[in-house]
């Protein structure tokens, strides 16, 4: 998972990307709301964990801006020294998710993490495997299509697993690659390009299987992928006749 933390405390920034790289995931900081705000319209993270107050915008500015945005949808946590009442429920109304009050403990912030994941990602926290027609064998690292076995190399398999995991969400490419292909060495902008085109062969995405439905991999110009699950087309032309009939 990717996580991007809001906070002008360089201390406190370290101990929160010491806690989330120990449960494994990857962290992008960030010291001023316009900041977060500029890279949120570029990039993509599974989770905001946003302090109060900042210089410039507020954190309650910034989560507000993003929800009223309305491409905002993961997750969002406060961290703040306040904590009266109304902070607490002002919070809440502007679109967060959770609420801590610091000095924060690091055992509840992985607990708490843990718990936003599971609810906004299901598939991705419980390693769902199937997909219809589609089914994923994570120790063969193989895609089965109607019980038919298809080649993939490692990190196609790789990446097919994490956009099947979370279809339906617009990942950024550096989202991506980091998922992929990790953070050790820069991956060239055109390995992700060539990955995902050889998915689309081999899986025969964009194509009706017979499951009243198609998976689309989708490049989104300047931002990343999606995978979204579209009916077919007899599908949708049968819906369309239902409504014009009711």
């Amino acid at each position: 998972m990717r996580i991007a933390v809001l906070d002008d405390d360089p201390i406190f920034l370290r101990l929160v990307e010491a806690t989330i790289h120990q449960m494994g995931h990857a962290t992008i900081l960030f010291e001023t709301g316009e900041d977060l705000l500029r890279a949120m319209r570029r990039e993509s993270f599974d989770l905001l964990i946003v302090d109060w107050l900042l210089p410039g915008l507020s954190g309650i500015e910034v989560v507000r801006a993003l929800r009223e945005a309305g491409g905002c949808k993961q997750p969002i946590l406060f961290a703040s020294q306040r904590h009266e009442e109304q902070d607490i429920v002002a919070a809440f109304h502007a679109g967060a998710d959770d609420f801590m009050v610091k000095p924060l403990r690091v055992q509840e912030l992985m607990a708490r993490i843990t718990a936003l994941m599971r609810r906004a990602y299901p598939d991705a926290t419980t390693m769902r495997l199937e997909f219809e027609p589609y089914r994923l064998d994570p120790v063969a690292r193989t895609v089965y299509l109607h019980k038919q076995p298809i080649e993939l190399k490692h990190r196609e398999y790789e990446l097919a697993e994490f956009l099947f995991q979370n279809c339906g969400r617009l990942l950024s490419r550096n989202h991506l690659t980091e998922a992929v292909w990790g953070n050790i060495t820069p991956t060239p902008s055109r390995t992700l390009d060539t990955h995902a085109s050889r998915l689309r062969t081999k899986l025969q995405l964009n194509q009706f299987h017979g499951a009243g439905q198609i998976y689309q991999l989708s490049a989104i110009y300047g931002l990343g992928y999606r995978m979204e699950i579209l009916p077919a087309p007899e599908h949708a032309a049968a819906s369309g006749r239902q409504l014009q009939t009711s």
